[in-house]
Parts: C-alpha cells; structure tokens; sequence
C-alpha cells in the first residue's frame, strides 16, 4: 500500500517551484488574507460604492431643504425636512405605514406556525417535497401579475364578492366596507384588501424561517414535557416558541421590512391614502420634493435598525 501512494505521489504532475502559478500559490498560502481580500474585493467594492455609497448620497440629501419661492433645493444643512417629516400629514402616513407591516408581520406569524410546525414534525417523503413546492410555487410567479390577480378576485364583480353573496353574506361585506378606518368602495380599493395582498405575499417568507427553526427542535423535548405533566398550550409557550423565536424573527425581518418600503401593492390595491413607498416616489423627481423623499426613505432604516438591535438583544440570533 505504501509502495503504490509513493509511486502515486512520483507520477503527481507538480508544477515547478519557478512557474507563476506555484509562485502566486506560494503567496496565497503565506499570506492568506491577500487571497481573502482580493476574493472579496470586487463584491465589497461594488456593495460600498454603488449600493452604501449611492444610498448615504441620497439620504444626505435630506440635510437640505427646498426654497419655497424657487422650488430648487437649497444646500445648506439643515432640519427644516425633518420638521417637515413630522407634520400631521406626513406623520399620519409612517403611522399607517408601521401599524399596516406590524398586522401583516402579526398574521403571517399566525398563519405560517401551524403550517411550518406540521411540515417541521409531520411531513415526511413526498408529503415533505409537496409542502415545499406549495411553498415556493407563488414565488415562481411575476409579482406583478399575483397583485393584478388579486386585484380581480377583491374587485366588486371578482369571485370573492360572488361568493359573499352566494353564502347570504354581501351585508356583511357592506357592513365591513362602510367602517372609514379599513373599508373603501371595494376590497380592491381599501386597507382590508391591501392588507390581504400583503399577507399572501409575504407569507412564503415567514413559513421557512420558522420551519427551519422547528426543525432544529428535538422531538424529545416536546415529549419530555408531556412526560412532566405540561399541557399543550405550556409546552407550546415554554418549549417550542422560545427555541422557534429566531425563525420568527427572521420571518418577520422579511415580512415587516418589505411592507414598510413596498410601492406597487399599496399603488395597486390600495386605497387614496399614501404609504411610505408611494410617498418617497410622490416626492422625488425634479417637480417633486428630493430632501423629503430622502427623509422618507430614512424612516423604514431607522424603524429596521432599532427592531433587530431589539430582537439581538433579546437573544433572538443566538440560535441563527
């Protein structure tokens, strides 16, 4: 045996000590944080300067203001577009804005646990590949043409109006509809319907985090606590929501981020009232108002980086 892996080792091609190839191998090998920064320079330097870079551009444009006589933007640093960000009007959009991610993170997180928890303890085979698939197959699909699609459903002549009034339940609906605060003219022009847009499709986006993180818990632990005498609901908030907590909070860092900044399905589906994402593209351009639109798009990083400073201290990462 150890006649053959010597004579393996005399017929190995090796290249010469004096080529460029061993040379450059020879560096790498002495120096391997050169060979980490070369292979991470060009994808850090594109993150740093198109993305970090054109982004701290943008927002410092919110250190100006416009000239209410010219209309131009006057650059000198100052906090009048701050100000102005808290104005009753400007104020009434983040509220909506936040409370609107914080039900879809809410319902998404009620929704996806049962399922994440039978395809995490229950689905084995081809039953696992089928919840996979009925997962992931809404995301194969245009985003745009999902938003459309629900467009039609919630639309006064859409199915789920038939349906409604096929049960004896249109009343229900109008009633529904009339409450200023979630209704509008149909489910296609209101909160309610925005509301469910969101949560179909985000929802992908919270099941396989916490998924993920049901399937890192022990079946043993759960049984041990049948064997203490725990009821289904302790075991559930003693057990398995504490170990499940990390997919939840990476679930809900998709699901809330993406409701903060999203445009196109408040545009489509909701109501006259602006969110976020509609008001920074309302505010941008050269007949609109830049620094304003910059202090919008602040918003969602503040709101973002004060949640996961939140959730690292409460140890929501550890287990990441």
């Amino acid at each position: 045996m150890a006649t053959v892996t010597q004579a393996h080792r005399e017929n190995a091609t090796v290249p010469p000590a004096g080529t460029c190839s061993a040379r450059l191998s020879d560096v790498f090998w002495r120096n391997p944080k050169l060979f980490l920064a070369l292979l991470l320079g060009l994808p850090l330097l594109w993150l740093g300067v198109v993305y970090l870079g054109s982004l701290a551009v943008f927002l410092a444009q919110s250190l100006f203001a416009i000239d209410d006589f010219s209309g131009l933007v006057t650059y000198e640093p100052t906090l009048a577009t701050y100000r102005q960000l808290f104005s009753d009007a400007n104020f009434d959009i983040i509220l909506r804005t936040v409370l609107m991610a914080a039900s879809v993170t809410l319902a998404s997180i009620v929704i996806a646990f049962p399922i994440a928890y039978y395809a995490a303890r229950y689905a084995q085979g081809v039953w696992k590949a089928v919840f996979y698939l009925g997962v992931m197959l809404p995301l194969w699909s245009s985003y745009l043409v999902k938003i459309y699609a629900w467009k039609l459903i919630l639309a006064k002549e859409g199915i789920l109006t038939w349906l409604f009034s096929q049960l004896h339940l249109l009343w229900l609906l109008d009633a529904w509809l009339a409450i200023p605060v979630i209704g509008g003219n149909s489910l296609s022009v209101s909160y309610t319907g925005t509301f469910l847009v969101f949560v179909y499709v985000w929802l992908p986006f919270m099941i396989l985090p916490i998924q993920a993180a049901l399937e890192r818990v022990s079946g043993s632990l759960v049984e041990a606590s049948a064997d203490l005498g725990a009821h289904p609901r302790q075991t559930f908030r003693h057990v398995l929501l504490p170990l499940a907590l990390p997919g939840i909070v990476a679930g809900s860092i998709f699901t809330f981020s993406l409701t903060l900044g999203d445009y196109i399905i408040p545009q489509i589906i909701g109501s006259s009232r602006l969110f976020i994402g509609q008001a920074v593209y309302a505010q941008q351009g050269t007949a609109g108002n830049l620094p304003l639109a910059a202090a919008f798009t602040l918003v969602p990083i503040v709101i973002m980086g004060v949640y996961l400073w939140a959730a690292r201290r409460m140890g929501a990462f550890d287990a990441l």
